[in-house]
């Protein structure tokens, strides 16, 4: 049956291809792709919802909020048995690898990330895995872009704009927020963008939008209404939160990196679980909010109701005063992204970008409370906290824009635009003067092997080494003699000999520099080709990334080098091979 309807619907779309032009089909897919992403989405968003409900339902007391803290460690669980079972093992998460996708892969993203993302989250967020949803849904939003471009032939560019068509759109969705999604697919996933994408990505992320609106209920979106308005006094406070912001965006990227690490250092899985599931029980039974998402929580403080997220902590009993209060809050934005870790470092699937949002609430909010109560002057502590959010997310993932806008759509309007364009740009500032790569970036460079700081630098990272090797180059060894050389001169195309010895390259023979003596019939027996032979001006090395290869053609002044593997020669590669498969590369982004 289900073929059935799959052949079905593929005949109408072919049908449907022929009789519009490739502009419109594009545009039509691009509707797809957003309704389809932005559904996917929703479908995660009530999925979780739906076992948060059933879990929250066994935390009335403190003997039942004790067995509730252990949920996140069955979550977890799931998720790895499922992950073992059904995937052999083989799951790969984080914007970095989608980013990968785009740059080395052609943007082909394997079919059943289109799937197993909103199993494997609804999984670890649903039974109060400390994570975010949104990183899963621009995976899953991203493998149906790609996955839709591949089954109807569409072009690299097409299917790269496709993808990210999924990622606005799940973003959209998440928040109700489509200028957010289209920026968050500019900034963290195109390199570079042509005009042509905008449209495609504008009409996606505006069908994830309407899908959010029809359908999810307005408790399980993020929103927001402002109570008080923008106030020019108050800048000097926001430029101070804005450097705040960064260096909690810096604690938070070495922290999380640092957890994680020693997390995926444990060998065992059925160890690793435990380990991180008995470590978010503790956390939880100290810090309540930091169960799942925590966007209620978030909400809780825009209420200014701080008092109401200390229960069910053991030590609630101890948080009689405001001040330790904002000492508890205070610990409970510095853990979050230690419980994130932990969720994702012990095998469960979510992202970075709940988690920070949480964070810069907590900070907006502590901040401002820790001003009113000084005395100095009276500063919103709800508008603090929503720009906190902001300032953090665009520390973390280093997309100011998309922060920006974020937070004015989800509170209905843009009376903050202000203080949250100066909170997000001085959050970028710092931490990018100390990092220049956010957490997701280094693990693109590292995959990559080169920095990913610009469009040139990026085209580059998309060329094979190993696709561009030439191998009609005729061998010669170092004890043979100037007759074996001129035999081999004879029936050569190129003027350049690689000399071995066993496997090992030693040296080059040059054409011009023996073209004299190749003539000289008496030296034939006499003279030996290690007596020809010139030594190496370098070789390029199979892990070498392109940026250092052409700096050795720039060095040496070549225009062919050797390939070699430890000694082991390959063979050579131009510097106008390299430099065609650029243009080619670059015309296709165009």
């Amino acid at each position: 049956m289900i073929r059935r309807v799959h052949g079905f619907v593929s005949r109408l779309m072919l049908y449907v291809r022929e009789k519009l032009s490739v502009r419109q089909f594009f545009i039509l897919s691009s509707i797809i792709v957003g309704l389809s992403s932005g559904l996917a989405a929703i479908i995660l968003k009530y999925f979780v919802h739906s076992i948060e409900r059933l879990v929250v339902y066994y935390s009335h007391n403190y003997e039942e909020f004790f067995l509730f803290t252990l949920f996140p460690m069955i979550g977890i669980g799931l998720t790895v048995f499922y992950v073992q079972k059904a995937l052999k093992g083989e799951f790969k998460k984080g914007t970095a690898e989608i980013a990968y996708a785009i740059a080395k892969k052609s943007s082909v993203l394997p079919s059943s990330q289109m799937y197993t993302h909103l199993v494997t989250a609804a999984l670890t967020v649903g039974f109060g895995g400390s994570t975010g949803l949104e990183s899963p849904m621009v995976t899953t939003g991203s493998a149906i872009g790609s996955n839709y471009g591949r089954t109807y032939r569409l072009s690299y560019k097409e299917r790269t704009i496709l993808l990210a068509c999924g990622a606005a759109s799940g973003i959209a969705a998440a928040f109700s927020s489509p200028i957010a999604g289209v920026l968050f697919a500019i900034e963290v996933l195109l390199t570079d963008v042509s005009a042509s994408a905008f449209i495609p990505l504008i009409i996606s992320a505006a069908c994830g939008a309407l899908l959010s609106k029809i359908i999810l209920a307005q408790g399980v979106v993020l929103s927001f209404a402002l109570t008080e308005p923008f106030n020019y006094y108050n800048v000097p406070w926001y430029i101070a939160l804005g450097v705040l912001t960064g260096l909690l965006s810096l604690y938070f990227a070495r922290t999380f990196e640092w957890v994680t690490g020693k997390m995926r250092g444990i060998g065992n899985n059925t160890v690793r679980v435990i380990i991180g599931g008995v470590c978010l029980m503790l956390l939880l039974l100290i810090f309540p909010p930091l169960f799942g998402e925590g966007y209620e929580t978030i909400k809780v403080l825009s209420q200014l109701k701080p008092a109401e997220l200390a229960q069910n902590s053991i030590f609630q009993d101890a948080i009689s005063s405001e001040s330790i209060l904002l000492i508890f809050l205070g610990g409970a934005a510095l853990l979050k992204c230690v419980a994130a870790a932990l969720t994702i470092g012990s095998g469960g699937n979510g992202g970075s970008f709940g988690p920070s949002l949480f964070m810069g609430a907590y900070l907006g909010f502590i901040f401002a409370r820790v001003i009113n109560l000084s005395g100095l002057t009276h500063i919103p502590e709800t508008n603090f906290a929503l720009v906190g959010m902001a300032g953090l997310l665009a520390g973390v993932f280093y997309a100011p824009l998309t922060a920006v806008f974020l937070i004015a759509e989800i509170t209905g309007g843009y009376e903050l635009m202000i203080p949250l364009m100066l909170v997000a740009a001085i959050s970028t500032v710092v931490t990018h003067y100390v990092e220049p790569l956010s957490m997701e970036g280094k693990k693109l460079s590292l995959k990559l092997r080169s920095p990913i700081e610009d469009r040139d630098k990026s085209l580059l990272s998309r060329l094979e080494l190993m696709d561009l090797i030439e191998k009609n180059f005729s061998v010669i060894r170092s004890n043979e003699s100037l007759q074996d050389l001129v035999k081999a001169i004879s029936i050569s195309k190129r003027n350049i000999f690689p000399v071995l010895n066993d496997n090992e390259l030693v040296g080059l023979v040059y054409l011009d520099n023996v073209r004299n003596i190749i003539f000289k019939h008496d030296q034939y027996e006499k003279v030996w080709v290690r007596d020809l032979m010139s030594p190496l001006p370098a070789v390029i090395s199979p892990q070498d990334n392109f940026h250092t290869i052409l700096k050795k053609f720039e060095e040496t002044n070549q225009w062919n080098l050797p390939v070699v593997d430890n000694t082991t020669y390959l063979g050579f590669v131009s510097k106008s091979s390299i430099l065609t498969k650029y243009r080619e590369e670059l015309l296709q982004s165009v």
